[in-house]
């Protein structure tokens, strides 16, 4: 008889597994059977050559050595073990999950609970890298079931659940790991929050991917993510076309106008709603870009500036009538209206008492828009603690309440 150990302790983490990286090296696990067994020397030399091979990387190779040593005839219960100690090591690194899941069968009645932990997190993560989702779900199930907590498992977890197509599972247990981080005052990963927002979507679930969006653009807020979200959001079920230009002002506060299309459209647009004022400052915006000026439609960029000036002068012109007229209508929308022009002209004290006496007067006829525009016109102002009080009253399921969303959460950033 001779003495054999079988390979190495638990060195090597299902990180590995879970991003694809193959194990190399000297790998297995420190369990009952990887101390010291009485194995004869016929078992031994099949099992000393897979170790050897295991070493060197040829894993496929050491499986086949191991069922040599298999093929000996009247084994005992410590060979059994050291072959399948052997085989889990060598399957792992062959990445064949349905070998080592059959080892750990084997071995498991002689490992410690935390040695049969270590066992299952490698079984779950090889069979994730195998692309077997629904086994690797099986697996990390089974982990968890017998009281794991590795964080690199509940990975697995859940990219299995993704990959399976259980959204439901996957919101769930995204969500509440999410709210784990942020009891515990971490930041919540960006993979994770993608990962939350992706799950709403492809579950339509509304509230949890305005959450997640809340989130990504709260602890990640990136140009791209704007353009993103911006690009998307008058596609959305619900979403009112009146809220074009409110979308381009987003994307101007955020750096994603695209081109000269953008920032033409967008002047008219406000110039149109009354307030060119805006109208002019984008254009001056376009110009100062090069996006605007250039090329064969340099000029008609020119002319539409000259315009916006004429409009200015037209509106300062009437502005008394205009009040007058506002005040006394039963309606306070064309004081909102005359107030957001006014900030926009860079007379805040005014425009903003123009604003504050038309939600007053009530009768409004969208008062969520009314709040939206009264938060508009305190952040122009510089006024972004009264601007996101307003925005948070703002409710409703045709697009106000998720601009005004966006707007609290852009005014975050620019408080910075």
């Amino acid at each position: 008889m001779m003495k054999f150990k079988t390979l190495a302790s638990v060195a090597v983490g299902t990180a590995a597994f879970v991003f694809g990286a193959a194990p190399q090296g000297e790998l297995g696990f420190a369990s009952a059977a990887a101390q010291a067994e009485s194995v004869r020397p016929e078992v031994g030399k099949h099992l000393k050559d897979a170790g050897a091979l295991i070493k060197s990387g040829k894993f496929k190779e050491a499986l086949a050595k191991v069922r040599d040593a298999e093929g000996v005839s009247g084994r005992t219960a410590a060979e059994n073990n050291a072959i399948e100690g052997t085989r889990f090591s060598a399957a792992m690194g062959a990445n064949d999950p349905d070998s080592m899941a059959r080892a750990f069968e084997v071995l498991k009645p002689r490992l410690a609970a935390a040695q049969q932990l270590q066992y299952m997190e490698a079984v779950a993560g090889t069979y994730l890298r195998a692309n077997n989702a629904p086994k690797a779900l099986e697996w990390a199930n089974k982990y968890f079931a017998a009281g794991g907590t590795s964080g690199t498992v509940k990975t697995v977890q859940q990219q299995a659940q993704f990959k399976s197509g259980d959204m439901t599972a996957v919101l769930k247990d995204t969500l509440a790991e999410v709210q784990a981080d942020e009891r515990a005052g971490k930041a919540p990963s960006q993979d994770k929050l993608n990962l939350l927002l992706y799950a709403a979507q492809k579950k339509n679930d509304a509230a949890t991917e305005a959450l997640a969006t809340e989130k990504l653009l709260n602890y990640y807020p990136r140009k791209e993510l704007w353009a993103q979200i911006l690009g998307g959001l008058p596609q959305k079920r619900g979403f009112s076309p009146r809220f074009g230009l409110d979308v381009f002002r987003l994307k101007l506060a955020t750096g994603n106008m695209r081109d000269a299309n953008d920032y033409m459209e967008m002047a008219q647009l406000a110039a149109q709603a009354g307030y060119p004022e805006e109208g002019k400052q984008v254009v001056e915006k376009g110009l100062a870009a090069n996006v605007l000026g250039q090329g064969a439609e340099g000029a008609r960029h020119k002319r539409l500036l000259d315009l916006m000036v004429k409009r200015i002068g037209e509106a300062k012109a009437a502005q008394a009538s205009a009040e007058q007229a506002a005040e006394a209508a039963k309606e306070g929308d064309a004081l909102v209206s005359l107030g957001l022009a006014q900030v926009f002209r860079g007379e805040a004290a005014h425009g903003l008492k123009l604003v504050e006496a038309g939600i007053a007067k009530g009768n409004l006829k969208r008062p969520d828009d009314a709040k939206l525009y009264q938060g508009l016109a305190l952040f122009t102002a510089g006024d972004i603690a009264k601007a996101q009080t307003a925005w948070r009253g703002v409710k409703g399921n045709d697009g106000a309440a998720e601009l005004a969303r966006l707007w609290t959460i852009h005014s975050r950033s620019a408080k910075k």
